[in-house]
């Protein structure tokens, strides 16, 4: 049991320091001096998408020379907009810029359970566009141009076969032509790019096919969504990656063939696949406030780097837009799904593994059987007591003989109290002769660790659960408050989670009957009461599918303790019956062979 204490401590503690360092404040916003002098080390640029604003709300304008050459026929207009609804969203198409600029997901609703979850950020002026240099050295934003379309109607409906929509726009004596293709049933978009007489309007590095914002916020905790979300690409086979949890600005720029980039918040993405060559890619990330903050922000980009295109090349693209569904994103065969991250890297190579093969397909499999996830949660924390019981049987029966050694390594360890070479030496002599095996009791523990850290990641982040109700709960994905606090802790929050404080209450009970056949020790009974103390506070803001899982494990854990108790129990008593018939038959064999032998002494002597 010291053993044992001497281990939960130091997990506890590491717990303590991780979730210290994780939760840690950013550090604070450069000073305006310090802007300032990065401002001055930049030097003066000439830019055709106007950068008055702040990136959240700046506006594309068109400025310079070119205005009465290349740009003539695009400058003036009226924006239109087109509703393109199918089974699974309703997005909208601007003619200004021939972009994006909303897409509300049908079957997924914001934290209010209401609002449909949007995709685009919409306080930009659109969600994708071309960017390229001219020869002239001015930058050039697509979201500035008016463009001309081939749809009529203000509302299209896909309902059976996909719906093309174009749109073109003269640049000169060329023109850049870009298709947007949606399906009925699929969250992925095929666009196309065409430019004509490129040569005359962008210089020969090309152009970017950009993303503008990240997917905008649709969890209650910003805290925990900013922490998984951000701008991601792949390139090489490994996926690079900025988030703004520790940074105010972060960027990284990428060369070579890039499989993909994206821009991602907790439970949904945009994707963007180029079918071709390409140059590299750029992530961009800023933010500004923290996430406490009412006017906090958060703002990525990915740009994918393409070479220019030759005349009556097409650049194709996929966009899926959508949410992070296991099974939609393994369809492409890119990694898309290494985006979820399940934790540090020491751990990843187990965790991510269990999630990916185990978790997903069995909870998806359990969900639909049983019809609640809840339940599903439940029957996975029994299924895995079941498979861990003959390992946990026999460590209680290993525990249970070393509380029979306690007088003997005590008196080993008062023996040789001032030599501890020769106390450890005697101790594992010993354990030999008894044949006991000091860490026997661990090997469970050790097993299931595995299992309870990828569990910790996979429900923060688990589709699967969001937004599925169980009792009280009505996203399991989230916490489940059952008492709100007129005030607010640190790091432990301004609730009460229902599930959090059933789990320690559970631990408590479980921790008094594993002590219950253990020998007093002081140190263990503190330990009862303050490690789930600190495992309450620890969970109380994580999800309430972690919490019913951890609850249910506990109740099963100690229902098993206890009837192993009761079996060690019952076999110990007899045991000692058994011993005491030995004795008594051992006593009468000794009592028939002594008087046997006096029988013969008489005889002898009479004769």
């Amino acid at each position: 049991m010291d053993r044992n204490v001497v281990i939960a401590t130091i997990l506890t503690a590491l717990i303590m320091f991780v979730w210290l360092w994780w939760l840690a404040p950013p550090p604070p916003p450069p000073t305006t001096a310090a802007l300032d002098t990065l401002q001055e080390e930049a030097g003066p640029q000439e830019v055709l998408a106007g950068e008055d604003a702040s990136p959240a709300t700046q506006e594309p304008l068109l400025a310079g020379p070119l205005h009465d050459t290349l740009f003539a026929a695009a400058q003036n207009g009226q924006a239109r907009i087109i509703t393109i609804e199918t089974n699974l969203y309703e997005a909208q198409l601007s003619t200004k810029g021939a972009t994006l600029t909303s897409l509300r997901l049908k079957k997924y609703r914001q934290y209010d359970f209401e609002t449909p979850v949007q995709l685009i950020d919409t306080t930009k002026p659109g969600a994708l566009s071309l960017v390229f240099t001219t020869p002239a050295n001015h930058l050039v934003d697509t979201r500035a141009l008016y463009f001309q379309t081939n749809v009529a109607a203000d509302t299209l409906r896909v309902t059976e076969s996909p719906v093309e929509v174009a749109f073109e726009v003269p640049v000169g004596a060329g023109r850049i032509r870009q298709v947007y293709t949606f399906a009925p049933d699929d969250y992925e978009v095929k666009l196309r790019v065409e430019q004509v007489g490129a040569a005359t309007f962008s210089t020969i590095e090309g152009y970017e096919l950009v993303w503008n914002g990240g997917v905008p916020f649709a969890e209650r905790d910003r805290d925990d969504e900013a922490r998984h979300s951000g701008a991601f690409a792949r390139s090489g086979g490994e996926l690079e990656k900025i988030t703004l949890d520790r940074h105010r600005t972060e960027e990284k720029r990428l060369a070579g063939q890039v499989d993909w980039v994206a821009v991602k918040n907790k439970f949904f993405t945009a994707v963007i696949i180029p079918s071709g060559e390409t140059r590299g890619a750029e992530l961009v990330g800023e933010r500004l406030g923290d996430p406490e903050e009412p006017f906090y922000w958060e703002d990525y980009a990915a740009r994918l780097l393409m070479p220019r295109p030759e005349d009556g090349q097409v650049d194709e693209f996929r966009l899926y837009l959508g949410p992070m569904e296991y099974f939609r994103l393994a369809r492409y065969d890119l990694g898309l799904y290494d985006m979820v991250d399940y934790g540090w890297d020491a751990f990843e190579w187990m965790t991510r593994p269990l999630a990916k093969f185990v978790f997903i397909p069995l909870f998806t499999l359990l969900g639909r059987l049983l019809g609640n996830y809840g339940l599903a949660i439940i029957l996975f924390a029994l299924l895995v007591k079941i498979a861990l019981y003959p390992l946990t049987r026999a460590s209680f029966r290993n525990m249970a003989r070393m509380r029979e050694l306690q007088p003997e390594l005590e008196a080993i360890r008062e023996k040789y109290a001032d030599n501890p070479q020769k106390q450890q030496e005697a101790m594992m002599k010993l354990y030999r002769e008894k044949k006991i095996n000091p860490l026997g009791g661990c090997l469970p523990m050790l097993l299931q660790w595995p299992v309870l850290i990828a569990l910790w990641q996979y429900f923060q982040q688990s589709l699967i659960v969001r937004q599925q109700a169980f009792l009280w709960a009505q996203d399991l994905s989230a916490p489940d408050p059952i008492l709100h606090l007129p005030f607010k802790i640190p790091l432990y929050g301004d609730f009460v989670a229902g599930f959090t404080l059933l789990m320690g209450l559970s631990m408590i009970i479980q921790m008094r009957i594993q002590s219950a056949s253990a020998p007093s020790n002081p140190q263990t009974k503190i330990l009862t009461y303050i490690f789930p103390i600190f495992i309450f506070a620890i969970f109380n803001r994580l999800s309430s599918a972690l919490n019913l899982y951890y609850l249910c494990y506990n109740i099963f854990s100690a229902i098993q303790q206890f009837f192993i108790n009761r079996a060690l129990e019952k076999e110990k008593a007899r045991a000692a019956v058994d011993g005491q018939g030995d004795r008594r038959a051992a006593q009468k064999v000794t009592r028939k062979a002594t008087k046997k032998q006096g029988h013969k002494k008489k005889v002898r002597s009479r004769r």
